[in-house]
């Protein structure tokens, strides 16, 4: 990997095409990619476990070792560090294209491994949010559009709409991996137990940190086996130098060098586009995805409170989210094999419009589903498949149908979202524009700020319940993204590159 890698073309050419026709056939367009986007798709698997067992365990260990409140500890992961790392993913994209692919995947993986294992093995509150927790949004951050660029830097133009497809299957893989691990821990050492590492008492929630710091250790050795400068072409795969900004210099002083410089071209390019008609509509287009994406939130920071409070302490809060997770996975490569020869602005109006419809489902009366959660779907999902003891109640079967509904508008349209900042892109701002298409998540984590009002108002922890106008309001919310995509469509939407209009 040392060696200085020239400029190489390897015509495609040389052997004659061959069509591939039928369904199953759709998906041969992967046959024959580069090695590199096999590591991408397990760069992700690794990113994605390792970042949602943390998801899942910051406010608890916050809370539990280090002495946070509630009110405190949702504050800080809600309204600070979640919306901070958005922002640094949107400044991280100049970086990456500044470094290149796999400066960027190493240098976000150190920071990672330093913060964890701050995270791990201290207890002090200020060294472990100063040394680890605030410096872990950096280091995640980094992550997030190499990604992206990554993904269509690696395929082929044929290869593009599946491989985001698959990208985002595997994110949910990593997503079912982390909710069994986050299980497990728990269950294995208690709630409130320790792990006997070496004579050292590492919390359970520390111990999940320590999990996760394991899934970024294995991240070394994959990233090292990305070749640089490697560009897959519909003509072939082609070999280009990475760029390297203030290479002369020491490491970390290039390092500072090229992040000042990063945000003032980040800057720039905002000053610069803002005056184009194509970034104001490609904006437009991600704050209206952005009440799509608050639908998503929610189920991080407003579905748990609810689902206690309406089915009682203890309820599978996990196994109702892991529906989603496991519908996306076999959902997303079949649409998205499907679906290919539609653009991606198409199938995002019809999976937001899928995604808002299937929130309106929580707002129906729970009596007109009485008698299904006491019929045989009922009692499978709620016995069968949650475990629950007793009479099933009839949100079990509200929250499987709504979750089921909302899965399939998400195979729609959440890839293509990406795909559709990616192909929009002009040449060398791929990481840029792929950080872009996280302004959504921005969106969604202040729209969802609301949402501890929308619980003391509607499905407080003591008094009458009406939980029922709560999910009227979010669906009406998440309705205003495809209403907004259908009815300003002529205005927001930009040619697509690589792929015919066929709306």
């Amino acid at each position: 990997m040392g060696e200085a890698i020239k400029e190489t073309f390897v015509p495609e050419d040389s052997v004659a095409p061959i069509e591939a026709t039928g369904f199953l056939a759709k998906f041969t367009v992967l046959k024959g990619a580069e090695r590199e986007l096999w590591l991408t798709f397990l760069i992700k698997l690794l990113i994605i476990s390792a970042y949602s067992i943390t998801n899942k365990t910051l406010i608890l260990w916050l809370s539990s070792d280090l002495g946070f409140s509630d009110q405190a500890a949702g504050a800080l992961i809600g309204w600070v560090w979640a919306p901070a790392m958005t922002v640094f993913t949107l400044l991280a994209g100049s970086l990456t294209d500044a470094l290149g692919l796999r400066r960027t995947f190493f240098l976000g993986v150190i920071i990672c491994l330093i913060a964890r294992s701050m995270m791990v093995f201290t207890t002090l509150p200020w060294l472990a949010l100063a040394g680890g927790l605030f410096p872990l949004v950096i280091g995640e951050a980094l992550g997030t559009p190499v990604l992206i660029a990554a993904t269509r830097r690696y395929s082929t133009v044929r290869q593009r709409s599946i491989s985001f497809s698959m990208i985002y299957m595997v994110m949910n893989v990593g997503y079912l991996i982390a909710g069994s691990i986050f299980d497990y821990v728990r269950h294995s050492l208690g709630e409130y137990g320790y792990l006997n590492l070496l004579g050292l008492h590492i919390t359970t929630y520390r111990t999940l940190f320590l999990v996760s710091l394991g899934f970024e250790i294995l991240l070394l050795p994959t990233i090292y086996f990305l070749r640089r400068g490697v560009e897959a072409t519909d003509q072939g795969v082609k070999f280009t130098a990475e760029p390297v900004l203030y290479a002369a210099g020491r490491f970390w002083e290039s390092i500072w060098l090229t992040v000042r410089d990063t945000a003032l071209d980040t800057l720039a390019l905002f000053k610069r586009l803002l005056g184009q008609s194509g970034f104001y509509r490609l904006l437009a287009f991600l704050l209206l995805i952005g009440f799509l994406k608050l639908i998503f939130l929610q189920m991080d920071y407003v579905f748990p409170k609810f689902g206690i409070r309406e089915l009682g302490n203890g309820a599978p809060i996990g196994h109702l989210s892991n529906i989603n997770y496991i519908l996306i996975i076999i959902l997303v490569p079949i649409i998205g094999a499907l679906t290919q020869k539609y653009s991606a602005y198409r199938m995002v109006v019809v999976g937001g419009a899928i995604c808002a419809a299937s929130v309106f489902v929580m707002a129906l009366p729970t009596s007109w589903f009485q008698g299904s959660a006491q019929g045989f779907i009922g009692q499978w999902i709620g016995h069968g498949y949650l475990g629950v003891q007793g009479s099933i109640h009839p949100y079990y079967m509200m929250i499987g149908i709504y979750i089921s509904i909302f899965s399939i508008g998400e195979a729609f349209y959440s890839p293509r979202v990406y795909e559709y900042a990616a192909a929009i892109a002009p040449r060398g701002q791929e990481a840029s524009y792929g950080a872009l298409s996280y302004i959504p998540f921005l969106i969604g984590k202040l729209l969802v700020g609301t949402g501890g009002w929308l619980l003391a108002a509607f499905c407080p922890a003591h008094g009458p319940r009406h939980s029922g106008t709560m999910w009227l309001i979010f669906a009406f919310a998440a309705s205003v993204a495809p209403i907004g995509l259908i009815g300003l469509r002529r205005y927001i939407r930009v040619p697509e590159a690589g792929r015919q209009d066929v709306d």
